[in-house]
């Protein structure tokens, strides 16, 4: 096949389908454009370790794609777009391993109820890519061991959504879908220089996802290189799903298109609340480390202000750290989660999590995918985060009226990047400088966006945190962000391939 003079690097959805529509690109030159440099940098050169498995059907699929957009044009708002999905997100004929060695030859024999939209809308997955064992912690696991950071080897790329993260940013495909219970969607966006998005839970179905209902915080988002495209695939990926209760709760906030809050001067005269205490999971906020993220997020601050945004800085939400220390799951939550998501298959590979705690390898795990199935909730402990969810809700809801604010802004991480040895050896640091405050709420949607680098060179981020359902009005102070920074680069240890 000959090579277009497509330029593959950072390119958008918008730019494929001009490509499409002049006729200098086909679905199967993109699709090959993208495995050639799989093969370079994710398996061979840095070998950033991203994929789990390739979809050996890609190619085939975009033929298709290609014949039909000759007959009638595009099949729908993604025609011909690549996908990466995070390897918990079902697609019949591809395995869901999880990351883990326990589930390496798991085949689920349908389609997630998100991989059905995405086809439908002309999504081409290319591959499902790792996460955090389990989609718990860091990007490491028993199956793949541990994704490089393409910013930086030796780091992490985040996680639990790393893969997601990590194969968008090293340009091996357009899109990608994470998921986020805790911080899986805004960390690894923010360590890999993407945009990401964990909108308001009950907007995306879980239905073919593992670890959905009737657990409530994990939410699947999209991530892209820039926040258009990011707005271009939530549209696909919303809607209700009779057998996911919770998008009942999202049903009536759905939009006709987040593509239409894009506005690049969305920053003038909004409001923003500056959050700076610190909130994150082992964090030390007396280190040289935090210190750099910390002059970077002054930095963005600035760039807020110089936008035309109204900084109120700082903003207290009274009693934040003691309420959010009340974080206990569902008794039964995680058990009934498991038995929901196998009992679509016709061969699950285990009857119950007990089963599965007495596999032989189930010693080969991470220590913190291990540590998800220590206990499966505390009703006492359970009641309390109820309480303490439903005051900090309130509180944070308060904050926003008496300041009259668009949006809180706070760092997407209290941390850089960690070394990969050091989340691999003891004492396993996993998650530092992680906060969950949008996922302990849960009904509040997050965007978070790159917002340049640290005096190290390491990508950080900034996060954009709305009232519930305030999903478009995020992605237009994101999208504004952006447009007037234009802080996302390409990594210097995937270039673009010689032709």
């Amino acid at each position: 096949m000959s090579q277009p003079s497509f330029d593959v690097m950072e390119t958008t959805v918008a730019e494929i389908h001009a490509g499409y529509a002049s006729g200098t690109l086909t679905a199967r030159q993109l699709v090959q454009l993208y495995l050639d440099r799989i093969e370079a940098y994710d398996q061979n050169g840095p070998r950033i370790n991203s994929i789990v498995t390739l979809n050996a059907r890609a190619l085939e699929e975009a033929g298709r794609l290609d014949d039909a957009y000759r007959t009638s044009g595009f099949v729908g708002p993604l025609h011909g777009i690549p996908v990466m999905l995070k390897d918990q997100i079902d697609v019949a004929g591809m395995p869901t391993t999880l990351g883990s060695v326990l589930f390496k030859d798991y085949y689920p024999d349908q389609d997630a109820f998100v991989t059905t939209k995405l086809k439908e809308a002309g999504a081409i997955i290319l591959a499902k890519v790792t996460l955090g064992e389990m989609a718990a912690g860091d990007t490491h696991g028993s199956l793949f061991g541990s994704t490089r950071n393409p910013y930086a080897l030796d780091r992490t790329v985040g996680g639990s959504s790393g893969g997601p993260a990590a194969s968008i940013a090293a340009n091996f495909a357009t899109l990608s879908v994470g998921q986020e219970a805790l911080a899986s969607i805004r960390r690894p966006a923010a360590w890999n220089s993407v945009v990401g998005m964990r909108p308001t839970a009950g907007l995306v179905s879980r239905t073919g996802v593992y670890a959905g209902w009737p657990q409530v915080a994990g939410s699947l988002g999209p991530m892209a290189r820039t926040v258009e495209d990011v707005a271009a695939l939530l549209d696909v990926l919303v809607g209700y799903d009779p057998d996911d209760p919770i998008t009942a709760h999202g049903a009536a906030h759905i939009d006709v298109s987040y593509k239409r809050f894009l506005d690049a001067d969305g920053l003038r005269g909004a409001r923003l609340g500056i959050l700076r205490e610190p909130i994150g999971i082992g964090s030390e906020p007396g280190s040289e480390d935090f210190a750099k993220v910390d002059a970077a997020f002054a930095r963005s601050i600035a760039e807020l202000r110089a936008a035309g945004a109204v900084i109120v800085d700082p903003i207290v939400i009274p009693d934040l750290q003691q309420l959010l220390a009340n974080r206990g799951g569902r008794p039964g939550g995680s058990a009934e989660a498991f038995a929901n998501y196998f009992g679509r298959s016709r061969n699950p590979p285990f009857a119950s999590i007990e089963a599965m705690m007495a596999a032989p390898d189930y010693g080969r795990l991470t220590n913190f995918a291990k540590a998800l199935f220590s206990g499966d909730g505390d009703a006492s402990r359970h009641y309390a985060h109820l309480v303490a969810r439903d005051e900090l809700m309130i509180r944070f809801l308060k904050v926003m009226t008496d300041h009259e604010l668009d949006a809180i802004v706070l760092k997407t991480n209290e941390h850089q990047p960690t070394l990969i040895e050091d989340g691999t050896k003891p004492p396993f640091v996993n998650t530092k400088g992680a906060w969950f405050l949008n996922t302990f709420l849960v009904y509040v949607p997050i965007v978070a966006v790159p917002a340049g680098f640290t005096v190290d060179n390491l990508p950080v981020g900034i996060t954009f945190m709305g009232r519930p359902y305030d999903d478009g009005a995020m992605l237009k102070l994101a999208y504004a962000y952006e447009q007037a920074t234009h802080h996302r680069r390409p990594p210097s240890t995937t270039p673009a391939l010689s032709r």
